[in-house]
């Protein structure tokens, strides 16, 4: 209903109803139940699947306060409190005005009525949508503590709807910002992929580091855009992020492991510039520095191992496509990486972190014969020696105090 009042297509519908998950089930062949935490029924029709969720209860327990079983305990039908507050299992049904008071902002917790196509609105939604003002249900600090991911969807609904966290649900946030570290790795991963490959990867991170969550999130990424602000990554990360936001409204695939080359090419920049110069140009040192770099960010969010390896992929490749020599370069055009490493080169070199004239000519080799192929990786071998261990391959020298990566990086 949200996007509805302000005129955009949803991009799902979700169900909620009096049922109960397993009679949501026995009417459904096509359903399956998910989740612990929130006990969901799933219904799939083709390739569409429509979530329905069973009205909750209100009111919590207090910290400490033993769990409130509910129909099958051994299913875990419960509600399950931590002892900093964040709800570790919400499955105690209720009714519909119970169950608003459960939705994290107003402009959430707006329901259809299909029986008369009316709108049932018990917090004032409709008003806060006109506003464009996000404003939690309840007390803010509860609220974010019950579920920390709150604050991440906050930045995530700025960034999306153009709307503005109104002051008090707004206040908690840098008290409360560590708590993010204790949301499961996975369920950060999930967040991240919605922060940033929904279309709105710019803004999102614009209102991250406004709100101070980015370090919540990725404490490296972070660390380094805060130590060198203004650098040419930070450039280059913005850049990406715009490119993946065009394709996403262009409907064209994204990949999260292009996302991850972005966001932590600062960080494994770092660590290759804190090796002995002499290495900087390796690619054992390049990917030495990848797997640091995604093993400290993996403390946070989980990032699966295809996409883990897919960066490393990108970035060992970059010295062979900024150095091509002879005939046998070409085969890098069969990698399965390549695209993803070719792209990373564009933008490296749009901010002047790889040579213009390697992105062009990998661009040029693209378009032609694979005869004029082999003329042109000929030529490259009469064009000068392969460069030596130190040489340009190394890092470029800064330039008025701005961090620059390993050229290889």
């Amino acid at each position: 209903m949200r996007d509805l009042l302000l005129g955009m297509q949803p991009k799902d519908f979700d169900v909620a109803t009096d049922a109960l998950p397993e009679q949501v089930k026995r009417l459904f062949r096509n359903c399956r139940l998910v989740g612990r935490r929130f006990r969901l029924a799933h219904v799939f029709f083709g390739r569409e699947t429509i979530e329905v969720a069973t009205f909750r209860a209100a009111s919590a327990p207090a910290q400490g306060e033993e769990p409130i079983p509910d129909a099958d305990p051994e299913e875990g039908e419960a509600r399950v409190l931590d002892e900093s507050g964040r709800i570790l299992r919400d499955n105690v049904y209720g009714s519909i005005e119970e169950d608003v008071w459960r939705r994290d902002f107003t402009a959430n917790a707006l329901y259809y009525n299909i029986a008369d196509f009316s709108l049932w609105d018990f917090v004032g939604g409709a008003e806060d949508i006109a506003a464009r003002r996000l404003r939690l249900i309840g007390d803010p600090e509860t609220r974010y503590r019950e579920d920390p991911v709150r604050m991440l969807r906050a930045a995530r609904f700025e960034a999306k709807l153009g709307f503005t966290l109104d002051p008090p649900s707004a206040q908690p946030l840098e008290r409360l910002r560590g708590l993010i570290g204790a949301v499961p790795a996975a369920r950060l991963f999930d967040e991240t992929l919605k922060l940033f490959l929904s279309g709105q990867g710019t803004k999102s991170l614009q209102a991250l580091r406004a709100r101070g969550l980015l370090s919540g999130l990725f404490p490296t990424v972070d660390a380094y855009l805060e130590s060198h602000p203004g650098s040419l990554v930070e450039k280059l990360l913005i850049e990406g992020l715009r490119n993946t936001d065009e394709r996403v409204l262009a409907d064209k695939p994204v990949t999260p492991t292009f996302l991850f080359a972005l966001l932590l090419y600062g960080p494994i920049a770092q660590i290759i510039e804190s090796m002995p110069p002499e290495r900087w140009h390796e690619t054992g040192a390049i990917i030495e520095a990848c797997d640091q770099a995604l093993r400290d960010s993996q403390e946070h969010v989980a990032i699966p191992r295809r996409f883990a390896l897919g960066v490393r992929e990108m970035f060992a490749l970059q010295p062979r496509l900024e150095h091509p020599r002879g005939r046998r370069s070409l085969r890098v055009l069969e990698h399965p990486r390549f695209r993803a490493a070719y792209d990373l080169l564009q933008l490296r070199a749009q901010h002047g972190l790889a040579p213009r004239e390697m992105a062009q000519w990998w661009t040029r080799v693209q378009e032609v014969s694979p005869e004029e192929r082999g003329t042109m990786a000929d030529d490259l071998v009469g064009s000068g020696p392969a460069p030596r261990q130190g040489s340009r391959r190394g890092p470029r020298r800064r330039r008025r105090g701005r961090a620059r990566p390993a050229s290889s990086a």
